[in-house]
């Protein structure tokens, strides 16, 4: 029967092409902008380690200055980065499972194992050998440095699969040299395929940039006076003729994250960062109330406001539109439906009920939803395609995957037959004695 009621629905279609090219354009329009908002605001608000979010924590210390909150905005929040000293002193602590500090950085590779290849720019990250565990990087070659490394700052490099295929031609480069900023770096590991989206372990320069291409001990950073890339925020004005003025400053540029396995783990670090305090308060630092924090990764993504209001404004419009393209479906429908009301009457008085009836008109709107939809797909591809060119960083945010392709299609059906309700209804309730006198 239901085989039969989509034959009817695909003939009555013909029957008004017009009509029925009309009504599809709007479901796809309409699905096709909601998809598109959707599909960015998903991948926008997505946990990258939604699977560790209850044991990795962001911490935060508030070193800012007594007279004003660093955001004042939002005055409850201590800064998102810590100064060099805080981070150093956090390090001490064997109460995490894992920590790290770190920093962005940039230098120059000289490709000198590539024949013709010239200099050019990557962005690093200075941190230590648990990022790579607490991330969950994936690796291609080797893996993350020793401690000793991290201890002694030893010259070593993991390499992004990029900088690998770009530098050493894509093979296994673990074991040889590479120069960056003129000194010689050993490599210990290639990375795999890794993108998470957004960057949650640091949202403060650029939630949706790319992974570092380079990645090195943090203790380099004091050893070879390496500078920051990153963002660099201060409240005081400070004598700073030296590098070692600058590390020792009031200026917070470095992020830090601590893995805590229990809630005994969270409490006795919590514990740790608030005593920490109560001593810098004693030695004239930290002179605001004590606020420190630990942030699980979902948390850190609402306090850095990785998803703007202006996006979940963008995806109510793209809904406001699909409800504007149904109300001028139906009203489509009702002129469509009520046309063929002659064909209707004759199909009671020939023994069908109104239950038939509105089975087949519904199954006809949902053959008009999924068209829509089929449709709808593509303008969402169009528009994430139109995404990516206005905002080139945003390539991991415009990807139409399959669970959106379902999701248009289910936006769809549901959307036609809504907009089919009333109409089918409408044409239910239409008397055949009164149609057939009038043939």
């Amino acid at each position: 029967m239901f085989g039969y009621h989509v034959r009817l629905a695909i003939k009555s279609l013909r029957r008004t092409p017009v009509i029925a090219a009309l009504m599809i354009g709007a479901i796809a329009l309409g699905v096709g902008l909601c998809v598109t908002t959707l599909t960015v605001f998903r991948l926008m608000s997505a946990n990258p380690i939604e699977h560790r979010n209850d044991v990795l924590y962001a911490v935060t210390l508030d070193s800012w200055s007594p007279d004003q909150p660093r955001n004042p905005d939002r005055p409850e929040l201590p800064p998102t980065e810590l100064t060099y000293r805080d981070a150093m002193a956090l390090l001490e602590s064997d109460i995490p499972v894992r920590q790290v500090a770190m920093h962005r950085s940039s230098f120059v590779v000289d490709p000198v194992h590539t024949e013709g290849a010239k200099p050019f720019l990557v962005e690093g990250r200075m941190t230590t050998n648990d990022f790579f565990p607490m991330f969950d990087v994936p690796f291609l070659y080797g893996g993350g440095w020793d401690d000793a490394a991290d201890e002694t700052g030893q010259m070593v490099v993991v390499l992004s699969k990029q900088t690998n295929e770009k530098v050493f031609g894509g093979v296994n480069s673990v074991g040889r040299t590479l120069e960056l900023d003129g000194r010689e770096f050993r490599v210990v590991g290639v990375l795999d395929d890794w993108l998470p989206t957004p960057k949650i372990y640091d949202l403060n320069n650029g939630a949706f940039n790319q992974p570092e291409d380079v990645y090195a001990p943090f203790a380099l950073t004091e050893q070879l006076q390496l500078r920051t890339s990153g963002n660099i925020n201060c409240w005081k004005d400070e004598p700073i003729d030296s590098f070692r003025d600058f590390l020792n400053s009031e200026c917070v540029w470095l992020q830090y994250w601590v893995e805590l396995p229990t809630q005994e783990h969270v409490q006795a670090y919590q514990s740790f960062i608030d005593n920490y305090a109560r001593e810098q308060k004693r030695l004239g630092r930290f002179e605001r109330p004590l606020n420190n924090r630990l942030q699980r990764p979902d948390r850190w993504l609402a306090v850095n406001e990785v998803v703007q209001d202006d996006n979940r404004v963008l995806v109510g419009l793209a809904f406001m539109f699909l409800t504007v393209c149904l109300l001028n479906m139906i009203g489509l429908l009702l002129s469509k439906f009520l046309g063929a009301a002659p064909i209707i009457g004759l199909r009671r008085a020939l023994g069908a009920s109104r239950k038939m009836i509105f089975r087949q008109h519904l199954v006809e709107v949902g053959v008009i939803g999924i068209a829509g939809g089929v449709f709808g797909i593509a303008v969402a591809a169009l528009g994430l395609l139109g995404v990516r060119q206005l905002y080139n960083n945003y390539d991991a945010l415009t990807k139409l995957d399959f669970t959106m392709g379902l999701a248009s299609l289910g936006i769809a059906l549901l959307s036609g037959v809504l907009a089919g309700l009333y109409p089918t209804w409408r044409v239910c309730r239409v008397a055949p004695a009164t149609q057939l006198k009038t043939q």
